[in-house]
């Protein structure tokens, strides 16, 4: 019979410590690929629904961006089908994982534009966005992408 002084990490052998390595390593065999599968997914949604939001009535997004968005320098009738057709081509190349770091850069230029001369107050969204494709960027779509499979068949990579 176990005594009310026994806790049940003591009786199984487990101490808290060895509890928080054990959960640690399970968030340490998380592959990165699958990470990365997630990141493309999630940060293709949000440019390929802003892109379609767009699209459904071009007439009102020139009006956004002549009287609200205005980016400097480009007149809204220019400005507006390329920072579509940028969330269009980033969204699809980064879901597919084809030409992803290329993609993950013109969205981040994307990103760059609206948090500084768009919606600056936005930060934390755009820093959430930001921190994906700067993922992406950096360690590339992972093995569930095109690229690797083009890595695989043309250059023989693993």
């Amino acid at each position: 019979m176990m005594t009310p002084s026994l806790s049940k990490s003591r009786v199984t052998g487990l101490s808290p410590a060895c509890l928080a390595r054990k959960a640690l390593a399970l968030a340490d065999a998380i592959p990165l690929s699958l990470v990365q599968l997630a990141a493309r997914v999630a940060i293709a949604n949000v440019f390929w629904n802003s892109a379609q939001s767009k699209l459904l009535s071009w007439p009102v997004t020139l009006q956004l961006f002549a009287m609200e968005y205005r980016v400097p320098v480009l007149s809204p009738e220019l400005a507006a089908p390329l920072a579509t057709a940028t969330e269009l081509t980033g969204a699809v190349l980064i879901f597919l994982g084809l030409l992803t770091r290329v993609g993950a850069l013109a969205l981040l230029g994307i990103v760059a534009v609206i948090q500084i001369f768009v919606y600056p107050g936005h930060w934390g969204e755009h820093l959430l966005w930001a921190s994906l494709l700067l993922l992406l960027l950096a360690r590339g779509p992972g093995k569930v992408s095109l690229d690797h499979l083009a890595g695989r068949l043309v250059l023989g990579n693993r």
